[in-house]
């Protein structure tokens, strides 16, 4: 199976990268590579990504940038970040390659505990997850030729600890309990769901 992974150079991207690569042949994007560069916030940069990897049996999506920070600091700017980049970002990896993955493939997108569980600091992201999981339920039941999609919906990491102050009492998803998430959206047979693998 050829499996696309953007966001592959970031902490969630680079282990999922290491794990289906002992089985599978994985395309590694993002915005530093490392087999391809992408910028998903530009529909232009999506597009020359799929013309060079051309036909592909899944994409996994690990990325999409918000705006972490105050409420006070909120504003129509810096909520654009996470509307172009984990929003739109996201949407747009679909909806390009839609033309381009086989019959039968999958998509799977990143959203979060922050959707239904909202932090101080974070309402930019919560925003956007809830948007990302409402755009999967609906391509399901419109995408053709057998395309499922579905997103992966953990809470904060392990391998993240950095983010550990922003999530009092949540208990850190393990970085196996992730990629058992993303395989069962990327091997199994669900579509339209959203995957908490917790």
């Amino acid at each position: 199976m050829k499996i696309v992974i953007v966001g592959a150079s970031g902490t969630m991207g680079n282990y999922l990268s290491e794990a289906f690569e002992k089985e599978h042949e994985v395309v590694r994007a993002g915005r530093s590579g490392p087999d391809l560069k992408v910028d998903i916030t530009s529909s232009d940069s999506i597009e020359e990504m799929y013309q060079k990897i051309g036909a592909f049996d899944a994409l996994i999506s690990t990325a999409g940038p918000s705006f972490v920070g105050p409420w006070k600091n909120l504003n129509a700017e810096t909520f654009r970040i996470g509307m172009d980049g984990k929003l739109l970002g996201q949407i747009n990896l679909v909806l390009i390659g839609q033309h381009y993955i086989n019959p039968n493939g999958s998509f799977t997108l990143i959203t979060g505990a922050l959707t239904h569980d909202p932090q101080k600091n974070f309402a930019n992201a919560s925003a956007a997850n809830s948007a990302v999981e409402g755009f999967v339920r609906a391509a399901a039941i419109e995408l053709q030729n057998g395309i499922r999609i579905n997103a992966v919906s953990p809470t904060v990491i392990e391998a993240s600890p950095q983010y550990f102050p922003f999530f009092p009492g949540e208990l850190p998803v393990t970085m196996k309990q992730l990629e058992y998430g993303f395989r069962k959206s990327v091997f199994g047979a669900n579509t339209g769901q959203v995957i908490k693998p917790y």
